[in-house]
C-alpha cells in the first residue's frame, strides 16, 4: 500500500486495536470501490480494464484479509473481553454487543459471498442483466449500512473499552495471534 505524505502512520501488531481499526478503513475503502463500480455502470455494460482491476483487487481483499480480521476479533479480542465480563461491569454490559458483532460477521460474509459471485459472473461473461445489477447494488448498499453500524460500534465502544480494560500482556498476545494468522 503506498505511503501518503502527511498521512497518519498505520498501526502494527504492537498496537492490535489500532490495526483492527485500520482494517476497518480498508473495508470501507474496498466496499466503496465495489459500490462505486456497480453504481457507475449500466446493465449490459462491459467493465473496462480499470474497473476490472479495481473489482478484482477489492474481491481479493474481502476473500483473503477480511476473514482474518473477523478471526482477530472472534478468536483473539472477544474471548479476552468475555473473560473479564465476570469481574468488570463495563465489559459485562458489552456482552450482548459482542454477540451481535459476531452475528454481523455471519451476515456480512454471506452478503459478500453473493457480491463476489455476481461480480465474478460479470468479469467472466462481460456484462450483467438489469436484475442482477439491481441485486448487486442493493446488496452493496445493505452491506455499507451494516458495516457502518458495525464499525462504529467496534471503533467507538468495543475497541475503546478493550484499550481500557485489557492489560499490555493481553494486547501483546492479541498482536502475536494476529501476526500468526498472517504467517508472520
Amino acid at each position: 500500500m503506498p505511503v501518503k505524505l502527511g498521512a497518519k502512520p498505520q498501526a502494527d501488531f504492537n498496537e492490535p486495536l489500532g490495526l483492527l481499526s485500520d482494517c476497518h478503513r480498508r473495508i470501507e475503502n474496498f466496499l466503496g470501490i465495489l459500490t462505486k463500480v456497480a453504481m457507475s455502470r449500466q446493465a449490459g455494460q462491459v467493465l473496462d480494464e480499470e474497473h476490472r482491476r479495481a473489482v478484482q483487487t477489492s474481491l481479493h481483499y474481502f476473500h483473503h484479509a477480511a476473514p482474518r480480521h473477523n478471526a482477530d476479533e472472534e478468536e483473539s479480542l472477544f474471548p479476552r473481553l468475555r473473560q473479564l465480563s465476570q469481574t468488570d461491569q463495563r465489559v459485562a454490559r458489552t456482552m450482548d454487543r459482542l454477540d451481535q458483532l459476531e452475528a454481523d460477521h455471519q451476515t456480512t460474509n454471506a452478503g459478500l459471498d453473493r457480491v463476489r459471485q455476481i461480480f465474478e459472473q460479470w468479469l467472466k461473461e462481460g456484462t450483467l442483466a438489469a436484475d442482477q445489477l439491481q441485486q448487486l447494488r442493493e446488496l452493496l448498499q445493505e452491506l455499507q449500512r451494516l458495516y457502518a453500524q458495525h464499525i462504529e460500534l467496534e471503533d467507538q465502544q468495543v475497541f475503546t473499552l478493550a484499550g481500557e480494560v485489557l492489560g499490555s500482556d493481553a494486547l501483546a498476545g492479541i498482536g502475536r495471534e494476529m501476526a500468526r494468522r498472517r504467517g508472520l
